[in-house]
This record gives structure tokens, sequence and C-alpha cells, in this order.
């Protein structure tokens, strides 16, 4: 379930006008139209080996989908490559409780460094953030954007405690400020902030220095998990 929240740009402390916001959407939206089709037309064979690869490697869907929380709280399927064995988690919950270390770790950034559910080509994908390019279908419907902040779970809202409307007042991102500035190095409350300091400052700038630094942080595979 997710919160009801109603607010404004007014409640979000956004420097920029509410016209000039306004603006800054519809070109946000039209360059998220326009690069993820182009961007799923010239990846499109990459995308073809990697669901090959995964279907001859054992089986079990292709794709994982989740349910994540959008743009003024509207649910949506999240797109990845499918990363996990098909019982991850069982799986998940059994190491939790017998390894203190991973509950505190995964307790503190949702995230694990050692991961028991991640297959051998899983990890390879994660690493190479191949895993996320389901996502552009993702992005040329609507349910998200290429530069955003996190797309979270619905039992993630009340982590974001009274910055949940910033959350919601845009459309989840591919990559954003999370992405280039640690990924899985960063802490949970860390992520929420970073979020938050994304909304306050969004532009098209902004946008285009994250995209630039992105690719960056991808061949580094600096924070990947």
């Amino acid at each position: 379930m997710v919160p009801d929240w109603k607010g404004d740009a007014k409640s979000l402390n956004v420097a920029s006008s509410p016209d000039v916001l306004l603006e800054q959407h519809v070109l946000k939206r039209c360059l998220d139209i326009v690069l993820s089709a182009a961007l799923i037309v010239f990846i499109a064979p990459v995308m073809l080996i990697v669901a090959v690869w995964i279907k001859m490697s054992g089986g079990g869907p292709i794709l994982f989908s989740q349910k994540r929380v959008g743009k003024d709280g509207q649910l949506f399927s999240c797109l990845k490559f499918r990363t996990m064995v098909t019982d991850a988690g069982p799986r998940l919950e059994e190491y939790l409780s017998r390894n203190e270390a991973a509950r505190i770790e995964w307790t503190e950034k949702q995230k694990l460094s050692f991961d028991p559910r991640v297959t051998r080509i899983g990890d390879f994908l994660r690493r190479s953030s191949l895993d996320e390019l389901p996502q552009l279908f993702n992005v040329l419907v609507g349910e998200m954007s290429l530069v955003g902040p996190r797309p979270i779970q619905p039992s993630e809202c009340v982590r974001y405690e009274d910055r949940l409307g910033h959350y919601l007042s845009v459309r989840p991102g591919m990559t954003g400020l999370w992405q280039v500035k640690g990924r899985s190095d960063t802490t949970y409350a860390e992520r929420v902030a970073l979020d938050t300091e994304y909304v306050a400052h969004q532009s098209l700038k902004l946008d285009l220095k994250i995209l630039l630094l992105t690719f960056g942080v991808i061949f580094s595979q600096r924070g990947s998990c």
C-alpha cells in the first residue's frame, strides 16, 4: 500500500517557477521518448543475446517484474533481466536467519555485498548494469524516466518519512544521483537524501550531467552488486 500524499511544488522547496518546471517536464518527457526508443532499437541485438543466455543457463523466466512506486504513487511493473535463482525469497530468508552481519547490511542498505540469490550470469549482468536494459520500455511508456529517483517498492515508502512527497512528485529513473554517487556503497538513508536532493535541484542540465557520469560508473563497475 502506498501512503496517500497531496502536495504541490511549493511544498517541495523547489527554486524554479511552476511555468519553468512545466516546460522542463515536457522537454524531459520528449527526451525520454526519443532516447529510449533510439536505445531500444540500437541495443536490441544485445538484449536478444542476454535473453538467450539467461534461457540457456538453466531455464526459468527471462525477465523479472516487480511492483514499484511511480509518479503520484501509481504502481507499475518495473522490468529487469532475471539475475536471481527462482526461489530467491526463501533463500534470502534462510541466509539472513543464520548470518547476523548480512542481516545488519540488509537492514541498512536493502542490498547485500554477497547475495546468495544471484546467479553467475546475474552477477555479470548486475556489474555491467545490463540487467536494467528492459527498463527502457518502462521509460518509453511513461512509467519511468532515464534520470530520476531510485524506483522503490511500496514497503519502502515509510522509510522516506516526510520526504516521500519529493519522491512521488517525479518519475523514478533508470539512473540518478544515487547511481553516480555510490550505488550499492550508499546506505539507505543516503539514498533517500540523494533522491530528495535530485528533486529539489532537477533540471535538464543536471540530467545530462548524470547521464554522462553514469557511463563512467558503469564502465568502472563502482558500487555494483
